[in-house]
């Protein structure tokens, strides 16, 4: 019988230095993926030039607000005026939630076609304001709103 003897020391000693190592790297490599879109050190141009930025634009008229006016011109145009006489003459735009009341309608026919002018209030999200505007009927027929203006 051959006794062979090694001495284990070192190799236990290297698997642990080796299994640590391994582990190290492995977590390191990994780490990478999560960090390789932060370009750190700039090597890269990841900036979208396309965009351009500058000074605010003037406000343009919301959705909501041409949504309201077309409500208030279809409402001033279909009123009969001589049944309405001085009656206030309510109106609401499901779409947006607004509403309002046009208190005055006059009907113009001095220069060859129709024109109604108004004045109407409109309650929104945005608060209680008071409008006066102009409707006018167009060569086919079709109204169409000349003036939508807010007072005050």
């Amino acid at each position: 019988m051959t006794v062979i003897s090694k001495w284990t020391d070192m190799t236990k000693g290297w698997c642990r230095k080796s299994g640590a190592a391994i582990c190290l790297a492995t977590f390191a490599l990994s780490l990478g993926g999560c960090t390789s879109s932060l370009d750190m050190f700039g090597s890269t141009d990841k900036v979208d030039r396309s965009i351009s930025t500058g000074t605010i634009p003037v406000k343009q008229q919301s959705d909501t607000s041409i949504s309201d006016e077309a409500t208030v011109r279809n409402a001033v145009t279909s009123a009969d005026l001589n049944k309405m006489g001085d009656t206030p003459l309510p109106w609401a735009n499901t779409a947006t939630g607004s509403a309002g009341v046009v208190s005055v309608i006059r009907e113009d026919n001095d220069q060859g076609h129709t024109c109604r002018a108004f004045r109407t209030t409109r309650h929104s999200y945005e608060g209680i304001a008071v409008f006066a505007g102009q409707a006018c009927m167009t060569g086919s027929g079709d109204w169409m709103l000349t003036a939508f203006d807010k007072q005050g």
